[in-house]
């Protein structure tokens, strides 16, 4: 939750990450997108951040120009299915997320903050075969996947949502 056209967090979406952060961690590594925001909720979730990452911060024009950042889960799959921009981008979001999650140490876990669309993509392209027609809608504000990880690949994952405050 950002103030209004801006690229910082509101304070609503401050009390929205602590709330979330309560109930994660710990984690070995924090790692966000470079975009304030993205910074800024992991440290209102209570963690240190240990490394920015520019590939975590959006999908590019061309990614963007085939899917929209808020289409769901299936949706994702079926665009990546068909190869292109989007089927690149979530491969190399896949590649980025194993070589995260291979530099752990055994058992260890990491936090990766990013954005809408981002996380669908990445998510799907980590489990490809999965069947993405039961993940859901897009991820909100502090939502996401948590990845099961058996040391070569991802096998699992739980969608994470968070009911927002009345």
């Amino acid at each position: 939750m950002r103030a209004k056209a801006g690229q910082h967090l509101s304070q609503a979406g401050v009390r929205l990450a602590r709330r979330v952060g309560s109930d994660l961690g710990p984690f070995d590594r924090v790692i966000t997108s470079a975009l304030p925001r993205a910074f800024e909720t992991a440290i209102a979730m209570g963690f240190i951040v240990d490394q920015r990452l520019d590939q975590l911060s959006e999908m590019g024009d061309d990614a963007s120009s085939e899917i929209h950042w808020a289409a769901g889960f299936a949706e994702f799959a079926r665009v990546i299915k068909q190869g292109g921009a989007t089927a690149r981008f979530a491969r190399t979001q896949a590649e980025l997320w194993l070589s995260i999650a291979r530099a752990l140490p055994e058992g260890g876990r990491a936090l990766v903050i990013t954005h809408g669309g981002i996380v669908e993509a990445g998510a799907v392209a980590c489990l490809l075969q999965a069947d993405h027609n039961t993940w859901g809608a897009a991820c909100g504000y502090c939502e996401g996947v948590r990845l099961s990880f058996n040391g070569e690949t991802f096998t699992e994952v739980e969608i994470l949502r968070v009911e927002l405050d009345a």
